[in-house]
């Protein structure tokens, strides 16, 4: 084996610890806090930052199926915290949006969230901050793309 492939064996392992740390903070602060489940909040955050959508547009997009997004959509809608409407082209479709109770909810989240990067990376720059968001925004997108294609070529 390469040097190279060494190094994106490597990669693969950190991005895993990494996965596998923000897993456990996130399940840690659902413990001290429960309620809305963490899947939820992450499609809730997902619209928040990709906007509306259908939810088999968020089932792609967050790499599970349909059924998944349809049981955390029933939570925030029975949350108050997304909101319905049928979509224009079919009105037996949906369109999925957050709600200003969602935008509160993912605000006190985020304040959370800020609190413990703070406290595990607050000696780090804003300048490596970014540059390593970045580069793993770039590998995600070259993986979303190796992904998409190996699903076609099924």
């Amino acid at each position: 084996m390469s040097s190279a492939d060494d190094a994106r064996v490597e990669l693969m392992r950190e991005l895993k610890a990494a996965s596998q740390l923000q897993h456990a903070w996130i399940m840690q602060a659902w413990q001290d806090e429960p309620g809305l489940h963490p899947a939820a909040a992450m499609l809730l955050s997902d619209l928040a930052k990709h906007g509306e959508a259908r939810p088999s547009e968020l089932a792609k997009r967050r790499f599970v199926d349909l059924s998944v997004v349809s049981r955390q959509i029933s939570q925030l809608s029975a949350a108050g915290m997304v909101d319905r409407r049928p979509a224009p082209e079919d009105g037996r479709a949906s369109i999925i949006s957050i709600s200003e109770r969602g935008h509160e909810e993912l605000g006190r989240r985020r304040a959370g969230y800020l609190e413990f990067m703070e406290r595990a990376l607050g000696d780090w720059d804003d300048e490596k901050v970014l540059g390593l968001t970045t580069r793993l925004a770039e590998m995600n997108a070259d993986l979303r793309t190796a992904l998409s294609t190996q699903t076609c070529d099924v």
